[in-house]
């Protein structure tokens, strides 16, 4: 993982739950096939309602019909991203459609733990409100060392709170890898 993260942005209101990132329906696939894990990716955000706070105006769809991948490598969110229920395929989710970094108001305590624990992306906090500043479709370049974020469409930075040891553990692939690495486990 690099200290530079570009991507272009998607963004989000307050309180995206999980089964919004993937819905319940589109969990009967497995993570471990590579070519079933896809589907992961083509449905990930495919449970948003049209008139869901902070959408997209024109509902731009987050993954283009046929692809897995997505445009967007970046999502911006308000307060409580990753409610609802325990589901560690929300990240895996994210991560699969190509979202590197989620930067949100807040998490819901059960997808922050379960986006690092298992590796999947970066959860970073926002010190302001930032889905009313970014617009889907902006260019962003998060500065992971220095802690900002840069909306490079439009000039302007922003100050994140810093990720601690979360960052070790994500760079080291979850909680597990990292916990081998330090020497926490027997490999």
């Amino acid at each position: 993982m690099q200290d530079i993260i570009k991507g272009t942005a998607y963004v989000l209101g307050h309180n995206i739950d999980t089964d919004q990132i993937i819905p319940a329906k589109h969990l009967v696939y497995s993570l471990s096939d590579p070519e079933e894990s896809k589907k992961y990716g083509a449905y990930a955000l495919s449970g948003l309602p049209d008139a869901v706070a902070g959408l997209p105006k024109g509902n731009i769809k987050f993954v283009a019909d046929g692809e897995h991948r997505s445009a967007y490598q970046i999502l911006v969110a308000g307060k409580n991203f990753g409610c609802g229920s325990s589901r560690e395929h929300a990240p895996a989710a994210l991560q699969i459609a190509g979202v590197t970094a989620v930067v949100a108001e807040s998490y819901a305590r059960i997808f922050y733990r379960n986006a690092v624990d298992g590796g999947f992306l970066l959860p970073f906090e926002s010190e302001q409100p930032l889905m009313n500043e970014i617009r889907t479709g902006d260019d962003l370049e998060i500065n992971i060392p220095a802690g900002t974020l840069k909306n490079l469409t439009r000039s302007t930075s922003y100050r994140l709170r810093p990720l601690g040891d979360v960052l070790d553990i994500v760079k080291a692939g979850g909680l597990f890898p990292y916990a081998r690495k330090a020497g926490m486990l027997k490999s």
